[in-house]
């Protein structure tokens, strides 16, 4: 008979419980569910095995994690091991996430099983745990959780500091708030000021150069040729600073007091203020985006990609996303009301504000949108999944966009993807330090010790050295008759010191043995070079003995 276990998962521990022999299909009758708010009932069905409890919060938080993940801790592992019986045919183990149900089944080998009757009794269990468990309260048990939940919550929101994205969502939504305010308030401040000045709106069109003028002008009638300097330096132009002298002498504008005066100018220097505030937080953003997604930023504008990544959520979930996803994104009340009307789908989304699409001709604007994201999406991968952050590949991609457009105007063919992405490898590896390979020569000799074959300043010496003794000797035993030279030559001391490159042998090429071979009888150590130095010696001193 399978006898049936249940698995339960505490802030204190593990629980390992054993159901009584009960049918499955009475457990699931509406009085035996009911009878699990009773204690007395509920132990007639239910008995503790064994407990396993936690050494430290540090272990509950590291169990936590394990078990949320789907993984099967030691912990866990001891306490099936254990307290389960050895025949693992004749046990069901119950167990409420399917993760670590499925986990526990491929690693252990237990048969487990989730809902139905398990989900009911793990009801019951969590109800009366610290009436099951000795020692344990009811109060103690609470603090548990809430501690255990407290470390779990603040482990899962823990990022690394220089790569956050939320920075990033929250500065673009701040900027394109403050977009809109500035705005309004301008506008404002035209309205206002314009009932003394009526002129200077047709002058000035910048929103703050506007706020400005009007919190340095102030009353019209007071400005003179003395005032002309600090308007050229507003104005950053010396004919609309003229102008706009001249038309405060002949404005058709009404008089203002005092006290509106200051109102207007107090206003207008709070929307200065925020627009100078906007421009440092855009450059905040800009230093963000670069250290956050390099690769985006360089290939589509930091405002347009902060936006991909704030309507995404996250910079992890835009890498998700496939390229046609990112074409659409910021579109879709329009892709729904294409689909629900049977109409066109919209071509492209949020990244119609880079560039690219406004310079492609009409005919081309979807295609350059797909491809456009196409290539958005790599960069978002490569930021996301890289280590270390880098702008090349983004450039890169850049460069395959511009000349996809200048294949859509011109009929260019545009260089492969392959190609492209070989050379910003290359890019991406020369931008590295170079100091590596210079200390690299200098270190080896200092570990090997006397000898390296990768220094070529001590081969020479050496050859010179051996290729007169071992001629010497080689004539020497030619007369004798010996027919030996290669195990001689094997022992000999002199040469056990030249066996040590033959890895550069090895590497070196065909030309550089053969001049090795003429100077010296050994080149590369082995005995094979040995045998045929010895043969082109003995045809020489033969050639010698006949002359002679």
């Amino acid at each position: 008979m399978v006898l049936l276990h249940v698995l339960f998962e505490h802030a204190v521990g593990y629980a390992l419980l054993a159901l009584k022999e009960v049918e499955e299909i009475s457990l699931l009758q509406p009085q035996v569910e009911e009878s699990v708010l009773n204690l007395g009932k509920f132990h007639n069905i239910v008995r503790l095995v064994a407990f396993c409890p936690f050494a430290s919060s540090q272990v509950a938080l590291e169990n936590a994690n394990a078990v949320s993940e789907g993984v099967v801790h030691e912990d866990l592992r001891l306490l099936l091991e254990t307290h389960l019986p050895s025949k693992k045919k004749k046990v069901l183990l119950g167990v409420g996430d399917p993760k670590i149900g499925a986990a526990i089944q491929e690693e252990l080998g237990y048969n487990c099983q989730t809902g139905g009757v398990i989900a009911e009794i793990l009801r019951g269990v969590r109800l009366h745990f610290h009436n099951l468990v000795k020692g344990l309260t009811d109060l103690s048990a609470c603090k548990a959780q809430l501690g255990l939940g407290h470390s779990y919550s603040r482990a899962k929101v823990k990022f690394n500091v220089n790569r956050v994205d939320n920075m990033i969502i929250q500065s673009i939504s701040l900027l394109d708030q403050l977009d809109k305010d500035i705005n309004t308030f301008s506008m404002r401040v035209r309205e206002w000021y314009g009932y003394h000045f009526p002129e200077l709106v047709k002058i000035i069109n910048d929103n703050a150069t506007y706020c400005r003028l009007a919190q340095f002008i102030g009353n019209r009638r007071e400005l003179n040729e003395e005032k002309l300097e600090k308007l050229e330096e507003l104005t950053m132009d010396g004919a609309k600073a003229k102008a706009i002298l001249d038309a405060s002498r002949s404005s058709m504008g009404m008089d203002i007091s005092a006290i509106d005066l200051i109102n207007i100018e107090s206003f207008s220097s709070r929307v200065v203020s925020l627009s100078e505030y906007r421009q440092s937080l855009h450059t905040y953003l800009r230093s963000k985006m670069s250290q956050v997604a390099p690769s985006l930023s360089a290939l589509i504008g930091e405002a347009v990609g902060a936006r991909l990544i704030a309507h995404a959520g996250s910079l992890t979930n835009l890498a998700k996303y496939p390229a046609s996803t990112v074409q659409i994104l910021g579109a879709e009340k329009a892709l729904f009301r294409a689909l629900k009307t049977r109409g066109n789908t919209p071509k492209y989304g949020l990244i119609f504000h880079s560039t690219f699409i406004g310079r492609a001709a009409a005919k081309n604007k979807g295609r350059i949108s797909r491809y456009l994201a196409n290539k958005c999406s790599i960069a978002s991968r490569i930021d996301c999944f890289s280590e270390v952050p880098t702008s090349v590949f983004g450039e890169k991609l850049r460069e395959q966009v511009e000349e996809r457009l200048s294949f859509y105007e011109t009929g260019e063919i545009p260089r492969k993807n392959l190609d492209v992405m070989k050379e910003a490898m290359v890019q991406e590896t020369s931008e590295k330090p170079k100091k590596k390979k210079k200390q690299k020569p200098q270190e080896v000799p200092q570990e090997n010790g006397m000898e390296d074959p990768s220094i070529p300043f001590s081969k020479p010496k050496k050859k010179k050295s051996f290729s007169k003794e071992e001629l010497m000797s080689s004539d020497l035993e030619e007369t004798a008759g010996s027919t030996s030279l290669p195990k001689r030559k094997k022992s000999s001391p002199k040469e056990e010191t030249v066996n040590d490159p033959e890895e550069a042998g090895h590497r070196s090429g065909s030309k550089k043995k053969r001049k090795f071979s003429k100077e010296e009888p050994v080149s590369s150590g082995p005995e094979e070079a040995a045998g045929k130095s010895s043969s082109k010696k003995k045809k020489k001193f033969h050639k010698a003995s006949q002359e002679d």
